[in-house]
């Protein structure tokens, strides 16, 4: 063996050996990858919309894994594109909100996140300048081929799904419905004309979603129980994308809470965010955007929540826009109450909505009135200020800790 097939040798087994480093924490790389990626988008809407931003998430995981299992079984390698079925999924969830790939710098930023962490590698996996250069520059070669690949590959997928789409009225009703969102200028009976569906009245919006794509027969069974619990004799259901139905019911009613329990415990996997009912056009945007707002809390938090109304987590909503503000938030408003027994904390919340009346607390709970006394006591020990000086606050950390936890109140 010659000096030039030594030196490759050689680089194969420190490409390997970094590739394997690297694999043991790619989890917080392919995190940080993604958060990078998604504080770059130029379209906000792919960062927004909690699906969308759980399926890049998940891309990211995928491709990092894929490039570093390629890499340890046949270092420097061309790696073939990991055009798993996640990928298939997200792109045809691009290809339904009319998105494409070309927001390049998100992925330069996901892939500068990942160059700096494999950097880092190389360096711990030799210090011979020689080798280093080499090392660097296969694998870099590697990486950005692998990378530019991989949004050719993608970018195809979505040409695929739009063909797709194309051929059929959803793809149209999907376009119109996000005209109608983004408060465009088109004429009712037009838009009532594509879509099958009247804009005059109230409407309650829902969006439900799921884990997988083979769940979409869960969705249309959920939905069809939420038009029925809501009074309701029609509905306009879209695709809006592989784990996801956007519903409108025509009605001023949402179902109550105590019915969407109901259907989430018959209907394996499903997850449901209710707007509030509202008139007209504006109202049939306002829903929507109220039940898209409740689904991208539970998906902020991830939360066990499975259905919520918009009114009952607004205000957590406001309060969560920055994740670590409201964690500091709960821990100051609640002390040692927010690791409590659950019972303390659903005993607040009811003596909170019940106006601060023991008797009518201690007859929802089925507990008696001294019984309520010594548990209040028991809060005011728990908190940092006792409950009748701020009262709201304790409510909304609560409503916090509980969607977070995915209990469901008493």
């Amino acid at each position: 063996m010659d000096a030039e097939d030594e030196r490759s040798q050689r680089t194969r087994e420190l490409f390997r050996a970094a590739a394997a480093k690297m694999q043991v924490h790619q989890a917080e790389i392919a995190h940080e990858m993604w958060a990078a990626g998604q504080r770059s988008l130029r379209e906000r809407a792919l960062a927004q919309d909690p699906i969308l931003s759980e399926m890049d998430r998940v891309y990211c995981a995928s491709t990092l894994a894929h490039w570093l299992i390629a890499n340890i079984d046949d270092p420097g390698c061309r790696v073939e594109t990991a055009m798993i079925p996640d990928t298939r999924h997200y792109a045809r969830d691009l290809a339904l909100r009319g998105m494409d790939t070309n927001d390049v710098e998100a992925w330069r930023a996901s892939q500068r996140v990942n160059w700096s962490a494999w950097l880092r590698f190389c360096f711990d996996t030799t210090d011979d300048k020689d080798e280093l250069r080499e090392l660097v520059e296969i694998s870099g070669d590697s990486l950005v081929t692998y990378v530019d690949d991989s949004m050719v590959a993608v970018a195809a997928y979505i040409d695929e799904a739009r063909a797709e789409l194309a051929e059929g009225p959803e793809s149209e009703r999907l376009a119109t419905v996000q005209l109608l969102l983004r408060g465009a200028p088109i004429a009712r009976p037009r838009a009532e004309a594509q879509l099958g569906y009247a804009l005059t009245g109230h409407h309650v919006a829902a969006i439900l979603w799921g884990d997988s794509p083979d769940q979409l027969a869960f969705l249309e069974d959920a939905a069809e129980r939420v038009m029925r619990a809501a009074g309701a004799a029609r509905r306009l259901t879209l695709v809006a994308g592989t784990t996801t139905l956007w519903m409108w019911i025509p009605g001023s009613s949402a179902p109550s809470r105590t019915d969407l329990d109901q259907i989430v415990a018959d209907v394996p996997h499903v997850r449901i965010a209710l707007g509030r009912p509202a008139p007209d056009v504006h109202g049939f945007r306002r829903s929507h955007l109220d039940a898209d707002a409740a689904q991208s809390l539970l998906t902020r938090l991830r939360s066990g929540c499975r259905a919520v109304h918009f009114e009952d987590v607004q205000l957590v909503s406001l309060l969560t826009n920055d994740l670590a503000e409201a964690r500091q938030f709960v821990a100051d408003t609640l002390g040692e109450l927010a690791t409590a027994d659950r019972v303390l904390r659903d005993t607040v919340r009811v003596f909170i909505a019940e106006q601060f009346n023991i008797s009518k607390a201690a007859d929802r709970l089925f507990a008696h009135r001294n019984t309520i006394d010594r548990r209040l006591v028991r809060v005011d020990e728990l908190l940092p200020r006792p409950l009748a000086r701020n009262p709201a606050a304790v409510d909304t950390a609560l409503a916090l800790v509980e969607l977070q936890s995915g209990e469901q109140r008493a």
